[in-house]
Formats: structure tokens, C-alpha cells, sequence
């Protein structure tokens, strides 16, 4: 794109309310304010209508999923199918000022995932694109009712095509890591600006080192959890008799 019309586009300026997220004993959750700018690169204010959407990722993981299957003759549910994804989003939530397909097409959505219907889920091996699709479509249930994916086609705050705002909660659930904001603005069908911002999940004290002695050393850690439970369920059965 030529140097002048490159300077014609707007400048995007985002923030977030909070940077850094501590996951403790008792965390509930967290509502994140995403909020921002829509500036004109020479100070003029366009006539221009503007539509922005808000995506925010966790750290994505490799997963297995797998289908449950009915055995009428036996009334049980056993494992059937499975695949495996290389790089799933631990975590996705969309927020837009309006629905996403009024503002761009289907093909231009896919390429910036702007929703779940859009998401890249990247599956490994050869799958039939069938069952593909049913897997995947299973996944982002599955995910939506853990309240990990999320989308809200009027969660964006729109003033006058300057100012916008956002309001994105992260369950308790959630895992530690890098959390990427990525705000679009969207204009006459197309995306014409982006930027991102970063939001840092971890843990301290007490969980950080549990989650550090599960990881290595996995064994003891194993034996210890088996003997708690033992021992807490010992230890419950006495209570109860005495009782």
C-alpha cells in the first residue's frame, strides 16, 4: 500500500483496565474493561462510520476430544470417535458494536476469526470434513458451557465512531498465561486498523507451587493426592461414626 494512503488510515489506541490477573484460592472471576480510541491520523474527524470488534485469546493448547456413544443393550454411554487438535484457544470471547456479518463478509470473518462460528481449530491427521465439523461443533459447545467461549454481538460501546468500550469476564476456571486482545476497526467491509494488548493470568504462592509440584514431580505428587484423599475419606467415616 502506497506510503499516502497508508497515513489516511485511522490510528487505533487501545487499554485495558487490568494488565495482570492473579489467580488465587477463592478467585471468582474477573470482569476486564477493553476500552479505546478511534483516532483520525490528521486531526480531522471523518464522516466515516466505524464498527469495531474486541477478540481476546488465552494461550491455545494441543487437545483430544472424544464422542460418547449409547449402548441401548446395556444402557451405559462407553468412548466412541476422537480427534485431536494441534492448537485450541484455551479461552476466546468476541465482543462487537454490531453483528459481525453486517459489518464483513464470511471470508473476511474466517480470516481474522471474528467469532466461533470462525475459528481455526486446526485438527491433526486426515479427518473426514464431516466429522470434522461435528467435532469442532462439539468442542465450542462444550467450551460455551464451561462459560470459556463467549461472544456478544452488541458488547461494544460505540460513541459518536471515537470512543468505544467493552466489558469481557474471565471464568475462575481459565488457565495461567498470555492472554492477547486484539481490537479491529472495520469500515465499507473491510478491517482497516488493529492493535493489540496484552493481559498476564497467573498464579501466585500457594497455587503456583502446587501447580509446579504436579508438573515436576508428578509421581510424589500423585502419591500425596491419593493418600489425602484416603486419609480425608478415613478421616470422614470416623467423624460420622462417632456422630
Amino acid at each position: 500500500m502506497p506510503a499516502a494512503a497508508q497515513q489516511r488510515e485511522p490510528i487505533l489506541v487501545p487499554d485495558i483496565s487490568e494488565h495482570t490477573i492473579v489467580l488465587r484460592q477463592g478467585f471468582t472471576g474477573s470482569d476486564v474493561l477493553l476500552f479505546g480510541a478511534i483516532l483520525p491520523p490528521d486531526g480531522v474527524r471523518s464522516d466515516t462510520e466505524y464498527g469495531v470488534v474486541i477478540v481476546l485469546k488465552g494461550p491455545t493448547e494441543p487437545i483430544r476430544i472424544r464422542e460418547k456413544q449409547r449402548l441401548s443393550w446395556l444402557g451405559i454411554w462407553v468412548n466412541a470417535d476422537s480427534t485431536e487438535y494441534r492448537s485450541v484457544p484455551s479461552f476466546y470471547a468476541m465482543a462487537s458494536s454490531r453483528p459481525v456479518l453486517d459489518m464483513v463478509d464470511e471470508r473476511t470473518a474466517a480470516i481474522y476469526e471474528l467469532g466461533l462460528d470462525y475459528l481455526q481449530l486446526s485438527p491433526t491427521g486426515q479427518i473426514n470434513p464431516e466429522e470434522q465439523a461435528r467435532f469442532s461443533t462439539g468442542l465450542v459447545d462444550l467450551r460455551r458451557r464451561q462459560n470459556l467461549y463467549t461472544q456478544d454481538e452488541h458488547g461494544v460501546r460505540l460513541t459518536e465512531d471515537v470512543l468505544y468500550r467493552a466489558r469481557l469476564f474471565i471464568p475462575s476456571n481459565v488457565i495461567a498465561g498470555e492472554y492477547v486482545a486484539e481490537t479491529f476497526a472495520i469500515a465499507d467491509g473491510r478491517v482497516i486498523t488493529s492493535a493489540t494488548s496484552v493481559i498476564a493470568v497467573r498464579k501466585e504462592g500457594f497455587e503456583l507451587t502446587v501447580e509446579e509440584e504436579s508438573r515436576d514431580n508428578a509421581f510424589f505428587y500423585g502419591l500425596f493426592a491419593v493418600g489425602l484423599s484416603v486419609f480425608m475419606g478415613w478421616g470422614a467415616g470416623r467423624l460420622f461414626s462417632l456422630v
